[in-house]
């Protein structure tokens, strides 16, 4: 039998308990709101959790931390700061890098050593370091005002700020376009390239906008949590909980309720939920597909969405491995033909002889991941999307034997014999287990004719009362941006139901604690 829940202030549900849903719960419960948070899973973060078993531990998603300041200001809302919730490691080297057609490189924030680094492959490319450094400082604070507001309609576009902008953004130029002007080798071009892969993208098609990425790992750093980045998405849950934000899990909302366009609330399989406002925090193109009536929607129709570009998927492993590897945390290998094993992944939509991979060797900085003696290697190899050219059914196997002999390129050898425990994810997965539309891990891609306005906005421009959050709305997809996602979408929620927000007295501060210092 349903029934009816309410309350007497406003009150706000939020649908999925991911990095953004639990981020903007906070922002909406500092502000007075009653806040709930329907979560379909058995556990909290979505993509951002963990898998354990038998002493091990691994994040399913994202692993790399970057920018930690977006989210301190959230935590700065709730009276409390980054570092008094989560232990957090600078790395050093942040990760290191092989190329398939010759050399290694192991990144570094320090300027000297990261120019004898880029010297040993190309000498006269070491020279421009600092000249790509100081022109994306700048950058990236040109461009900042346009990652912390919404995009509501085509005349955000034309705003002074943007406008100023522009001539920086260099529209018309692929990343890769954008860094030859300082590096010539392409395997330099490659090293603060391969971070389009954050958002699903190919260095040669994504924007020039995204050099910022590499900026900023540079700049800010490249940081660990104990415990892996599913730690920050239960320190976040910790402070959503100490501020009075109901989570119930196993929770899974079978259908929005609208009076008229405007959304009332949800029902999940025993309760109507009744809200002022609804926050999906679900994967954006499954959930609307399949909670909105395609005839309430305008702009977002399921044939529009079905046209649309989608980012890659990815092959994932999840390997307890007994023994460990004097190996770098991070190590990504990058296919000796970058841009055919990005064409086969992209365009030909088939399965690499030679993939492009990364290798989380994460115990090397945290031994609470594993077992004494022990190590986690988390594996991710970026694939197609679903289609038909792969089934996974069939190529499961012969996949993971190849990324096993694969990894063995990054110093990752004799692995097979050593397993204790095994987790494999395709894209076939990613979507049935995890509703991810197609499994597009990375979401809607992040091409010109899908970003600010042009990507589903934080208000949803379709329905009254819902907002979005997550890396299908503006800004994008990545951890930082997502957790700003939150920040916008929840300023719009408050701003609409009579509420105001001064966020100055947050917006400078000092967000790395003083304690956090380089492992090497």
């Amino acid at each position: 039998m349903l029934t009816l829940t309410n309350c007497s202030e406003p009150s706000v549900v939020i649908i999925g308990a991911g990095p953004g849903g639990l981020a903007a719960a906070i922002s909406l419960a500092s502000s007075g709101l009653s806040v709930k948070i329907l979560e379909r899973r058995d556990k909290v973060g979505g993509r951002t959790s963990a898998i354990e078993s038998n002493g091990f531990r691994f994040d399913l998603g994202p692993t790399f931390f970057l920018y930690p300041r977006v989210l301190n200001e959230i935590f700065r809302r709730a009276g409390t700061r980054l570092e008094n919730e989560v232990k957090i490691t600078r790395l050093d080297p942040q990760y290191r890098l092989i190329f398939g057609n010759g050399g290694k490189l192991d990144a570094t924030a320090e300027i000297e050593r990261m120019e004898q680094q880029i010297a040993a492959l190309a000498p006269h490319d070491a020279i421009n370091f600092r000249s790509f450094l100081t022109e994306n400082r700048l950058k990236l604070q040109r461009a900042q005002p346009c990652l912390e507001n919404p995009f509501l309609d085509w005349r955000a576009i034309v705003n002074f700020r943007l406008l100023k902008l522009l001539p920086m953004l260099r529209p018309h130029q692929s990343l890769d376009q954008y860094l030859g002007r300082f590096f010539r080798d392409p395997r330099i071009r490659l090293a603060f390239s391969f971070q389009s892969k954050y958002l699903g993208m190919s260095p040669f098609r994504c924007p020039s906008l995204f050099s910022i990425l590499s900026f900023l790992e540079y700049e800010h750093g490249v940081f660990h949590p104990e415990g892996g980045c599913a730690a920050v998405t239960e320190a976040v849950t910790r402070v959503a909980e100490r501020l009075g934000v109901e989570i119930h899990l196993g929770s899974e909302v079978k259908e929005i309720l609208f009076e008229g366009r405007r959304a009332v609330g949800v029902r999940d399989q025993s309760k109507v939920h009744a809200a002022d406002a609804l926050v999906i925090n679900a994967d954006f193109a499954q959930t609307i597909s399949t909670l909105v009536p395609d005839r309430l929607r305008r702009r977002w129709r399921d044939q529009k969405i079905a046209r649309k570009k989608f980012s890659c998927s990815t092959f994932m492993m999840y390997l307890g491995i007994e023994g460990v590897f004097d190996l770098p945390h991070h190590n990504i290998y990058i296919s000796q033909n970058y841009a055919r094993n990005l064409d086969e992944i992209e365009n030909q939509h088939v399965l690499s002889e030679d993939p492009s991979f990364y290798v989380q060797n994460a115990v090397v900085t945290d031994r609470t991941l594993a077992p004494p003696g022990m190590s986690t290697l988390y594996v991710l190899v970026p694939v197609t999307h679903e289609h038909p050219n792969v089934d996974w059914r069939q190529h499961r196997d012969g996949f993971r034997s190849l990324v096993i002999q694969q990894i063995a390129k990054a110093g990752f050898s004799d692995v097979e014999k050593r397993v204790r425990f095994e987790r494999v994810v395709t894209p076939l997965d990613w979507n049935r287990e995890h509703r991810i539309y197609k499994g597009a891990t990375f979401n809607l891609a992040h091409s010109l004719d899908q970003m600010l306005h042009l990507r589903p906005r934080n208000r949803f421009e379709d329905l009254e009362g819902v907002y979005l959050v997550g890396g299908g709305t503006h800004p994008g997809s990545g951890l930082p941006v997502i957790f700003e996602s939150a920040r916008i979408s929840a300023r719009l929620l408050l701003e609409d139901l009579g509420f105001s927000r001064d966020d100055k007295s947050v917006a400078e501060f000092d967000t790395l604690p003083v304690t956090m210092e380089p492992v090497r």
